[in-house]
């Protein structure tokens, strides 16, 4: 049986998303968009070859033929959107995080625990082929123990300031960190157990007028003892800089790299390369290789990859270090989980 998917929100990241869903998954059927800004969603449809928009996602979520749908709105929006989804029986794959509190994670996942659909969370960083091996490598002991994560989050361009309202995204250690933070407890195989930050409006002072800061640091301290850092910014003029270290007790991994060709350039007074400019450079194939993990936990009904709970759990660690930024102070884990 083929899958009937809709794709709920046609923005920058429903775009991506969309174009995955109708050309790199084979197994399922891209059927419907729903966005309330109409020409978003023709515009996204004529794309990806859709043929059926909708400006209300209710109207889409009435369709029986729809057996699942990408749930890529606003972050402020996640948990309205999933309860609905879930209570019109639709399987959920929904972009990260999942919610901007422990206490909506956890209503987004009573919803879907109550309608018996399956909900996968988009951490796609666990599909990308490098982080896939160094999560090999370090399951196979090549680095012995793993004892230090260290993680740079720093994108090149400053986000609106509409979307930088905490209401709205959560603020940049939640909105930008939480990959590193699902990361961090994936590759080490811990939880972390407490988080202090240290973060500033550096660079644009107008974040400032909405309560947002431009760069961070996040000092991880993990159950089992080891230890890690995060550093998120704003301001990497010079690309798109995703880069993650594993410091192990016989070795360790380094994931990432500015470079996007393998080109260096040469001359009497200078080396120089090109960088990556955005996530749809660096992370194209795991992109398409999450939406392809989701459709095959359907088809073969069983647990999706990145679960709800891995998702619960990274929003926790951004609570924490929001409230480490705010209130100047180490925070456990135990007080916002």
């Amino acid at each position: 049986m083929t899958l009937h998917i809709g794709l709920i929100g046609a923005g920058r990241m429903g775009a991506t998303l969309g174009h995955h869903l109708a050309y790199s998954v084979e197994m399922a059927t891209f059927t419907a968009i729903a966005d309330p800004q109409e020409e978003a969603a023709r515009t996204l449809a004529a794309k990806c070859q859709v043929p059926d928009i909708y400006t209300d996602y209710n109207q889409m979520l009435a369709r029986e033929d729809i057996d699942a749908v990408a749930v890529v709105t606003p972050t402020n929006t996640h948990v309205e959107v999933i309860k609905a989804a879930a209570a019109a029986g639709k399987h959920i794959f929904t972009e990260k995080p999942l919610a901007l509190s422990v206490a909506d994670c956890d209503e987004a996942i009573a919803a879907v625990e109550a309608a018996g659909v399956k909900m996968m969370v988009g951490f796609m960083r666990r599909f990308d082929p490098s982080y896939v091996m160094a999560k090999q490598k370090i399951d196979e002991g090549a680095i012995g123990e793993p004892v230090m994560f260290k993680a740079v989050g720093r994108d090149p361009w400053r986000t609106s300031l509409e979307f930088a309202k905490r209401e709205n995204s959560g603020g940049l250690i939640a909105d930008m960190g939480i990959h590193d933070f699902d990361l961090a407890r994936w590759l080490m195989g811990s939880e972390v157990s407490r988080v202090s930050s240290e973060g500033g409006c550096l660079v644009f002072p107008e974040l400032a007028e909405v309560g947002d800061i431009d760069n961070a640091v996040v000092n991880l301290r993990f159950e089992n003892g080891s230890i890690g850092n995060v550093d998120v910014s704003r301001n990497a003029i010079y690309g798109y800089d995703i880069r993650t270290e594993i410091i192990g007790s016989e070795g360790s991994l380094m994931i990432g790299s500015l470079q996007k060709t393998q080109l260096l350039v040469l001359t009497k007074n200078n080396v120089a390369h090109d960088s990556i400019s955005g996530f749809g450079d660096r992370f194209g194939e795991a992109f398409a290789m999450e939406m392809r993990a989701f459709v095959e936990a359907l088809e073969e009904q069983r647990d999706t990859a990145v679960t709800a709970e891995d998702a619960r759990a990274a929003t926790a660690i951004a609570v924490a270090a929001t409230r480490s930024l705010d209130e100047g102070r180490t925070v456990y884990l135990s007080e916002v989980s």
